[in-house]
């Protein structure tokens, strides 16, 4: 009896021991298989945000910048996403120009465009600002880099004129090149002092908050945009 048992017992480990080898070798197959590539994740979306302060995050903790709080509410939303911050307080859209070869590598597969804030504070010919801002999309326009632009107004106290000027750049240059258009990036912050800092010019935190949920949508459209060019 004990004898026979044991035989029993044998056979049943070797029958377990051949199953387990079968459905590990159907699992490597299964993996294996054409298109289960097509069903993983597909790599991250990197979008350069290439601005000045604005982007950049002046006068608050670096996980407070826009480019940041963007990252993470896309990722809120399932969007596989980095955000690479390439803002430089301080930068017209000249000075946008003089670095954006190297501030937006061969890799980016989209850029928020969001410079001229400084060009207008500073009372620039506006033609200088729209000859830099339409030499920097030119390029991503070479490069084949899905663009969005975010549109900046100028101060009234510029006069009627200036602003009128200044303000056109934005959406004509927006419908030259095909880019994605959001109108203005404080919208919503710059006239409440609450979500300003001290110099009333440089958002808060709370005050980044609310560019990130207002431009959300476009940055949504810029990422659909890379998937469809990128045939996924």
């Amino acid at each position: 009896m004990p004898s026979s048992y044991g035989t029993r017992r044998g056979r049943v480990q070797t029958a377990l021991r051949g199953i387990l080898v079968v459905a590990v070798g159907l699992v490597t197959l299964w993996a294996a298989m054409p298109g289960r590539a097509n069903a993983a994740e597909p790599k991250p979306v990197k979008i350069v945000a290439f601005g000045d302060s604005l982007t950049a995050g002046f006068g608050l903790p670096a996980q407070a910048a826009f480019p940041v709080k963007l990252a993470a509410a896309l990722k809120a939303k399932g969007q596989n996403v980095e955000i690479v911050n390439a803002g430089v307080s301080g930068d017209t859209a000249s000075g946008g120009l003089a670095r954006v070869d190297w501030s937006v590598a061969e890799d980016a597969d989209a850029v928020i465009l969001e410079l001229g804030a400084n060009d207008a504070l500073r009372g620039i010919d506006p033609k200088v600002t729209r000859a830099a801002l339409d030499s920097i999309l030119k390029k991503f326009k070479t490069r084949n880099i899905p663009v969005l632009l975010a549109g900046m107004r100028a101060p009234r106290n510029m006069g009627p004129d200036y602003a009128r000027e200044f303000d056109a750049i934005y959406p004509e240059l927006a419908e030259q090149y095909g880019a994605i258009f959001y109108p203005f990036f404080l919208d919503g912050v710059v006239t409440d002092a609450k979500l300003n800092q001290a110099d009333g010019i440089h958002p808060t935190a709370a005050g980044v908050d609310v560019i990130v949920g207002r431009i959300l949508p476009k940055v949504e459209e810029l990422i659909a945009e890379v998937r469809k060019r990128q045939g996924g």
